[in-house]
Formats: C-alpha cells, structure tokens, sequence
C-alpha cells in the first residue's frame, strides 16, 4: 500500500517493508512462539447481543465507512480491560525471545515533535504528513530510538508494535484480537449511539476523560488533559463496562481487514472480509485533534497495513467466551 494513499493519513503506512535509510527490503518471516496458559485475568466478560453499530451523528468522514448504523449481534466474549502494556509485552518477549518487525527492520514512525533536532533532519517523512519521521532504532523499548527507554513507562502502552507482532502477542497468550465490531461494542460501554465511551460531549462539566491531543495541531499541544505522549493504561474513569481508554491515548489494532461498504441487514459476528490490505485500527490517539483527524469517536476507523508501525499505535486481546478461561 502506498503510505500516502491509506485508509488515513494519520497512521503512515510502512513501505513495502523497506528500510528508508538503505531501501533494502528485509524479510518478513514471523518467529515462533510458544502459547503460554490462557488466562482471562485482568479482562471484563461483555455479554455480547445486538448493538446499533456506525455513526448516528454525521460528524466523520464518509469515505471512512462509518455508516450506515445497523444491527449487529455479538456473542459474548472476554476483552482487556486495559491495552497491552510495556510490562505485559516485555514478558513476552522475555518467555520467547520475539522480535518486532520494527526490530528485525530497524526502524519505525515517531512524532517529530519528540525527537532531537538532529535526529528529525536525518529523518525522512511521508510527504502528506512531515510531522512523522522513520526513525532508525524506534522500537518498543526505545520509544524515541537510541537512547530512549520505558523509565516510568512500565504502564503505558506497548507501541511500534506491528498487526502482525499484536497477533504473535495474542497467539501467544492463547488469545485474539477483537473484531471490529467487537470493539466498538466494547467501546461504547452499553451507550447507543453516544459519541464517546461516556457520552455525547468530549469534556463532561470541564472534565478530561482521554488523551488527545489539547491546542493546534501539529505545532503546539498543551497536555491540558496531562500527557503530551502517551498515558497509562488506566488513565481516565473507565467507561460503564469497565474497560479503559478506549478513545485516545493509542490507536488499537483489530482483527479485520479494511473494508468501507457494510450491509444494512442484521450482521452476526462479523469478522470483516476475507483478504486485503490493510488491517482496521480503532480509538483514536493522543494525536488526534477535531482540525485534522476526528477519529477518536467509538464510530470512527481507520486501518494500516499489518507490517506499520508507529509511536501510537498498541492493542488489547480478546477472547471468546466459549474458549478456556
């Protein structure tokens, strides 16, 4: 996929899995990893049954297949009250020795207005959106590239981590990543139709409840809501199911690929179709901001090839109620 023609511009696409510094392109091949004991600790069992799915405001973007709403009935199933976070991650890859694909390709997309001056000059850019810079040495633990680390961010989310990496996690824990309509079921917290987790309104009586980005973007944000980067998991109130956010902080990888045409018949576990090219991304991130991208709504997607990654984008697991718990 071009990284300048996704789903949306906000999440860049890597390029045919190319190094940007050395234009070599790298093989993909996934390493095995052992399935540990399947646990539905730290989740919340949603009982599923039929919700109103798409956006009932007509505030997104067409072109991003939010409508029309329609029925949709769900088994129940278990999901992560929280998103995968760096702790959780570095256990993983202290019982398997994974490797991300930012790891194995040697870089990944950061925030300019996060890096060092030099770093942000030797960086390239996609050109729709230069605020972005492919950073070599950016992987999990080094959020930034050399030199950064996960000091005092054991509990945030895990990110420059890959649809592909999110799905060794979950394989991994003997888990899944939720469907789309999975998660915006989640997200809505038992509200119909409400915009956000908690309602219609982003700030309730002056109250901050996610991590956007707070001033202009992309030249100056504020952290009025308290993170500039990314926050705790558990950041915010949770939303009346009891799951965290679930808007902002990270874009959270699902299990379909793209598609924007839905049928306006009552669905059953839909699971998006077949093949494509890119995989759905849902919530949102501490980045996003109404004058450019107005995605963090439960209604809202977007979508990016399963080998990208970036500073914002992390995940959570699923697990059908059906399955060992």
């Amino acid at each position: 996929m071009d990284p300048d023609k996704s789903p949306s511009c906000c999440a860049p696409a890597r390029a045919a899995a190319d190094n940007p510094a050395t234009g070599v392109r790298l093989p993909l091949t996934a390493p095995s990893v052992r399935t540990a004991a399947v646990s539905t600790e730290g989740m919340v069992a949603l009982p599923g049954g039929e919700f109103l799915m798409g956006n009932a405001h007509g505030d997104g973007y067409p072109s991003d297949g939010e409508g029309p709403v329609r029925p949709v009935r769900l088994d129940p199933f278990h999901l992560d009250a929280r998103a995968v976070d760096n702790q959780r991650f570095a256990a993983f890859v202290a019982a398997t020795g994974y490797r991300t694909e930012a790891e194995r390709l040697g870089w990944s997309y950061v925030f300019a207005g996060f890096l060092p001056a030099e770093v942000r000059r030797r960086s390239q850019r996609p050109e729709r959106t230069p605020w972005w810079c492919a950073v070599e040495g950016a992987v999990w633990d080094h959020p930034e590239g050399p030199g950064s680390g996960l000091d005092e961010r054991a509990d945030h989310p895990v990110v420059h981590v890959s649809w592909n990496d999110a799905d060794a996690y979950c394989a991994w824990a003997g888990k899944r990543l939720p469907t789309e309509a999975e998660w915006e079921y989640a997200a809505r917290g038992g509200l119909a139709g409400a915009r956000y987790p908690w309602g219609d309104e982003l700030d309730p009586g002056g109250e901050y409840r996610c991590n956007i980005w707070r001033g202009s973007f992309p030249t100056k944000n504020t952290a009025a809501d308290g993170y500039r980067g990314t926050a705790p998991v558990d950041a915010f109130a949770p939303n009346g199911f009891g799951l965290y956010n679930m808007t902002g902080n990270v874009w959270e990888w699902c299990a379909d690929w793209w598609r924007t045409g839905h049928a306006a018949d009552p669905a059953i576990n839909p699971a998006g179709p077949p093949a494509g090219e890119a995989k759905l991304i849902r919530g949102g991130s501490h980045m996003c901001h109404d004058s450019y991208c107005f995605r963090y709504r439960v209604s809202a997607r977007s979508a990016n090839t399963p080998d990208s990654s970036s500073a914002h984008t992390g995940f959570r697991c699923a697990v059908s109620a059906a399955e060992p718990s």
